[in-house]
């Protein structure tokens, strides 16, 4: 019985200790190196869907980052609003979309390709509509992105909001943890890192998104894989931040519910296919679960583990090696909230972890029921 718990415990183990490894190799700040200029010309692509209440402060700011040889366009996709309208108001290219069969943020994307193909760009920028990129970042995503000629990823991050409800401050720390803490650990550890979605720039010719990428419900994150696994590793760029906003409860949920949905499938795709091919800290990143989850989880192997040793009297080691493990990763959660996260979330909140896990439950007791959800939900603003 002592073997089977410890066979039972084994992923857990390993998958928590690559996480202890992977938030303390990301808590160092390194210094900054500034690109060298490309002179490269570049289109920022902004997919919106129903976006008229914020397109308009969007193109504004960002307006005021672009730089030399840049442009903008938006893809108005299966819009209902005025979003196109506006977008024009505002100087923006503008393509429409309406194809309610293939529905989606990829699909927006792969349009946008094919649309610019005859006049295409030398590197190609993605950012989503609700968010913000000062000229610095913007400038350096686009210059790193053709120097290495790979894709190249900014620091995505939700912008604090220490007045909003505990879980969604809670939810907002676990968005930086995702996209900093553990991105710039992944960088370090295999010199590559996940592309999230928004403030994300290629070389035009690297968009050759397949069918499966093209219908994902987390398109970018796809994207970014089999862009690696093709030798075209995604870079993170320490220098550039792109902020996104916050939203209510209920509209953390939706998004959640649509990105750890797609983030899960597509994880279980090709994480283990990962690994398999030499990429190994890449896999197993791809493997741990989102954090409300892996903790939800790494407790519910705890307590059938505790069982079965007070059933069948097993040693009580492997339970021992694998609170220890918990022990630490908590250890270095806090170190990440010291380092990075003392802005998103105070120690008080901090301490509402667990009320955090059980208000994500029903999110996953729902994805297990009836999957992931395979459409572009936009989030409430």
């Amino acid at each position: 019985m002592t073997s089977l718990i410890a066979i039972l415990l084994a992923p857990f183990a390993l998958l928590t200790a690559f996480f202890v490894v992977e938030v303390l190799a990301g808590l160092p700040r390194q210094g900054v190196r500034t690109p060298t200029a490309s002179g490269v010309s570049a289109v920022i692509i902004i997919p919106a869907h129903d976006e008229e209440a914020v397109i308009g402060e969007t193109l504004q700011r960002i307006r005021e980052a672009l730089g030399e040889g840049m442009r903008v366009v938006v893809i108005a996709d299966n819009c209902t609003d005025s979003t196109a309208e506006r977008a024009r108001l505002h100087g923006a290219e503008v393509l429409e979309r309406n194809d309610s069969k293939h529905r989606g943020k990829g699909h927006a994307l792969a349009f946008a390709v094919d649309s610019l193909a005859a006049n295409a760009p030398g590197v190609l920028v993605v950012l989503d509509a609700d968010c913000v990129i000062d000229r610095p970042s913007l400038q350096a995503l686009v210059d790193s992105s053709a120097a290495a000629d790979r894709p190249a990823q900014a620091i995505n991050l939700l912008r604090p909001d220490r007045g909003a409800s505990p879980l969604v401050q809670l939810s907002t720390f676990a968005f930086m943890l995702k996209n900093l803490v553990r991105q710039r650990g992944l960088q370090r550890l295999a010199g590559r890192v996940h592309l999230t979605g928004t403030g994300m720039a290629m070389p035009f010719g690297l968009f050759s998104a397949s069918a499966h990428v093209r219908s994902s419900i987390v398109e970018d994150l796809a994207l970014g894989l089999e862009l690696a696994e093709q030798g075209h590793a995604p870079q993170l760029i320490e220098s550039a931040y792109v902020w996104s906003g916050g939203s209510t409860e209920q509209g953390t949920l939706i998004q959640r519910r649509r990105w750890e949905g797609g983030f899960l499938a597509t994880a279980a795709r090709y994480g283990p296919r990962a690994i398999l091919r030499g990429s190994f800290f890449a896999g197993l990143d791809l493997l741990v679960p989102p954090l409300a989850l892996f903790a939800a989880l790494n407790m519910l192997a705890i307590t059938v583990a505790i069982a079965l040793a007070l059933i069948f009297g097993a040693a009580w080691w492997p339970i021992s090696v694998q609170a220890i493990l918990l022990a630490v990763a908590g250890l270095a959660v806090f170190l990440a909230w010291l380092r990075e996260g003392r802005r998103f979330v105070s120690l008080a909140v901090l301490a509402c972890v667990p009320l955090y896990v059980l208000w994500k439950l029903p999110l996953y007791l729902g994805l297990a029921r009836r999957g992931a959800p395979d459409e572009w939900l936009r989030t409430g603003r």
